[in-house]
This record gives structure tokens, C-alpha cells and sequence, in this order.
């Protein structure tokens, strides 16, 4: 079986500009079929409260259509802003994308 994944590589600073473009594209995906999104933030260098409540958002409404929403290769300030607000527990965080797809897809 053959899962729908798309990987959204986003880069710079996530914050209220760059959030309603980013939640288009996760829509858009959606409505295509996507079945499992995985955010590779391996080019973010700073997520502000707004990008962090849009990734929030997206979470409420992939789960909502029970797919799947996953998150790669955050970076120090990400991570420390995820467990200061314990999104770390809310998120499905992984180390990079092969980690991901070895968690993930099996392979």
C-alpha cells in the first residue's frame, strides 16, 4: 500500500506573512488526497506565535480528517519554543526526513 505523503520544505522565519500561504498549501494538499504531510524545517530559523498557532491549526485539521501530520529537523530555537509551550508532546516530531520514513513508511 502506497501512502499519498507530500513534504513541505519551508524556509526562513514562519510567522503571521508567511502563515495564511502556508495553510493554502496544506489545504490544497488535502483536497488533492494528500493522506500524510510532512513539515521538513530544516530552512526555518525562527517560528513566531503566529506560525506556530497556523501549525497548530493545520495539526486540528489534518487529525480531523483522520491523515496524518508530521514534523522533521527542527532546530534549537523550534524546539526549545515546542517544549516551552509543549507542543514537542503534541507534535509527531522527528530527528530528519529519514528518520521520518523509517518511523513512518517502513522503509
Amino acid at each position: 500500500m502506497s501512502v499519498k505523503l507530500e513534504v513541505i520544505t519551508p524556509e526562513g522565519i514562519l510567522d503571521c506573512t508567511k502563515a495564511e500561504e502556508f495553510r493554502q498549501m496544506v489545504d490544497e494538499m488535502l483536497e488533492a488526497g494528500v493522506e500524510t504531510i510532512l513539515i521538513d524545517l530544516k530552512d526555518i530559523t525562527f517560528i513566531d506565535s503566529s506560525g506556530l498557532g497556523t501549525l497548530v491549526v493545520i495539526l486540528k485539521k489534518v487529525r480531523g480528517m483522520d491523515r496524518k501530520f508530521c514534523l522533521c529537523s527542527v532546530n534549537d530555537q523550534v524546539r526549545m519554543l515546542f517544549e516551552l509551550t509543549s507542543m514537542d508532546r503534541v507534535f509527531e516530531v522527528y530527528e530528519d526526513q529519514s528518520a521520518f520514513e523509517k518511523a513512518v513508511l517502513g522503509t
